[in-house]
């Protein structure tokens, strides 16, 4: 029986900066083995809370929405490596197995990632963020990442052991 679902932060974040610094934040509790998982529009902040994480971390490389590759790892100066991975384009949880990530070794970050990790871990820290209503509308034709700055909600939902007594 999986521990239910609890809140460890819910907030509102008011721009690309502090959605960086929010990553930071995060960072300061993961370790090798935790499952982070990004839901949210495009253009919400998924790859940007990464970016900040992977500089709390130390990452090695650009990290950037990896889309097309479906995964990068990124070693870090300071401990595990960051495998961070956008789910976006698979089908389903066996392709996401199929890209046979370490998932004990390394703090893995799954962007679109809702449904398809289940299993994977019986600990599972949820990021979503929200956009106001009437800013979905992110054009197809430029990069998701580029938007103007406004307010976003990020509620963090942990379950599993892992998290339990940790606060952010």
């Amino acid at each position: 029986m999986t521990d239910p679902a609890h809140v460890l932060l819910d907030t509102t974040v008011h721009s690309t900066e502090a959605m960086g610094e929010l990553g930071a934040r995060l960072a300061a509790v993961l370790r090798a083995g935790d499952l982070v998982v990004l839901t949210g529009p495009l253009g919400a902040g998924k790859t940007t809370l990464t970016r900040g994480l992977g500089a709390a971390l130390g990452a090695r490389g650009q990290v950037s929405s990896p889309t097309f590759v479906l995964a990068r790892t990124h070693p870090t100066t300071a401990g595990p490596d960051l495998v961070h991975v956008d789910a976006y384009r698979l089908s389903d949880p066996v392709e996401l197995d199929d890209l046979d990530l370490d998932w004990d070794a390394a703090i893995v970050v799954v962007e679109w990632g809702r449904g398809m990790v289940d299993g994977i871990s019986d600990s599972v820290l949820d990021v979503e963020i929200t956009r106001a209503t009437g800013a979905d509308d992110v054009r197809v034709d430029h990069d998701p990442d580029d938007v103007p700055d406004e307010p976003r909600r990020v509620l963090v939902t942990a379950t599993g052991p892992r998290w339990a007594g940790v606060a952010l």
